[in-house]
């Protein structure tokens, strides 16, 4: 499926999973056997009940009310013309493909093309389908990829069902002619090693990136010739007209948390399997979840460039219709994107599938983490980027809108 629907590998100083682990489809983890509860699979059973009619009176129509029924909004449009996707032959800076997402859902669209989807369970990650467009009254026959595997649950992902990302230089006649950020997601990833492939709007402070450009190699070394968004093809035939650099740097951010929540919940699933934990596996998931926390706590955030970033006003309003607030009125969600993106730095993601899927004895262990760091009393010498009241700030909104935390946090 989406060869790379938007992601890559998971850092976690080593990837989690280890050859002497499970396979994903082996037990404890049953990845093709055990129930879903993901939010595409819960839509596709309600459209073949007929309890929600989709628009199949063209392919944008029908894009637009599958993003509506999914609740994921077409403002957070991002365009890549990169040939890094099953449906390759489709794709050119003529024809890109546009992505879409929210904090658990990510959607994949061609012109001309077939429907991608990785919708994330929170037992089991990522779950991928790929479909075609019905027409008029045709049903939708929407079924699980298991092409999608040999990229989602491979090396790049640390062999679990997560998220794939790739920053490319490609060819002129497509093709890949260099590659960036091996091994990496998130929002710790320098931006000169992202945007390769892709169509960058809002961005010129951002300048040079490697964004909106192809390459051909010579004698001489590689020659970049510059691309403009729109100009090679018509925006007309997307939701949007923009590639905003701001859903690109939400949607990096989200990549590189969930391929960490995934890859904790695989690693911490096999390591209950052999029966009550041992002091090295204690140990193990203590450091793990010492890592995580710093990836929830953006300890490794790039700052943003002089000037920031202004986002396009309706993927912002859209992002913020969801926040959560506390008594106070602050939440997660604020942004900042003068020099970080957010206020408070703690990641709304904290309410997605991913981490409240955590198995118990990893996610307290995060929360129990969360607490120290956020501690004003405590010395903490890899927070001390927090101000003290921004530390109260996050504890107060965690506390206000968290229903799970452990007593007397």
């Amino acid at each position: 499926m989406l060869r790379c629907l938007l992601f890559l590998p998971l850092l976690l100083g080593a990837s989690l999973a280890t050859a002497a682990e499970p396979a994903f489809d082996q037990s404890p983890h049953d990845y093709w056997q055990r129930p879903l509860h993901d939010r595409f699979t819960h839509l596709n059973a309600e459209v073949e009940a007929g309890r929600v009619v989709l628009d199949g009176s063209g392919e944008k129509p029908f894009l637009l009310s599958l993003l509506k029924a999914l609740e994921v909004p077409a403002s957070s449009q991002m365009l890549v013309f990169s040939t890094t996707s099953l449906q390759l032959r489709l794709i050119t800076p003529g024809n890109p493909r546009a992505l879409f997402f929210n904090e658990d859902v990510y959607v994949g669209y061609i012109p001309g093309g077939r429907i991608e989807i990785v919708s994330l369970d929170p037992a089991l990650g990522g779950i991928y389908y790929i479909f075609d467009i019905p027409h008029g009254a045709e049903p939708l026959h929407a079924d699980r990829s298991n092409r999608c595997m040999n990229c989602h649950a491979a090396e790049d992902t640390g062999f679990v069902p997560a998220l794939v990302i790739k920053s490319v230089i490609p060819g002129v006649r497509g093709g890949s002619l260099d590659s960036y950020r091996h091994g990496e997601t998130g929002h710790g990833v320098p931006f000169a090693e992202r945007f390769g492939g892709w169509y960058l709007t809002g961005a010129d402070n951002f300048a040079p990136h490697l964004g909106n450009a192809v390459g051909q190699l010579s004698p001489a070394g590689m020659t970049k010739f510059p691309l403009v968004p729109g100009e090679h093809f018509d925006f007309a035939r997307y939701p949007m007209a923009s590639s905003d650099v701001l859903p690109q740097l939400l949607h990096e951010h989200q990549i590189g948390f969930v391929n960490r929540a995934v890859a904790a919940t695989y690693h911490t699933r096999a390591l209950l399997a052999h029966g009550k934990l041992d002091e090295a596996a204690r140990a193990d998931l203590d450091q793990q979840a010492r890592e995580f926390t710093r990836y929830l706590l953006f300890a490794d955030e790039v700052p943003l460039p002089s000037g920031g970033v202004a986002g396009d006003p309706a993927f912002k309003a859209d992002f913020l219709h969801t926040r959560r607030c506390d008594a106070q009125g602050a939440a997660l969600k604020d942004f900042d994107l003068h020099t970080r993106l957010f206020r408070y730095r703690c990641s709304y993601m904290i309410y997605g599938a991913s981490f409240s899927g955590l198995p118990a004895e990893f996610k307290q262990r995060v929360y129990g983490r969360l607490g120290q760091a956020l501690d004003v009393a405590r010395a903490d010498a890899e927070y001390v980027y927090l101000p003290a009241a921004e530390k109260e700030a996050i504890r107060g909104i965690l506390r206000g809108t968290l229903s799970d935390l452990p007593a007397g946090w």
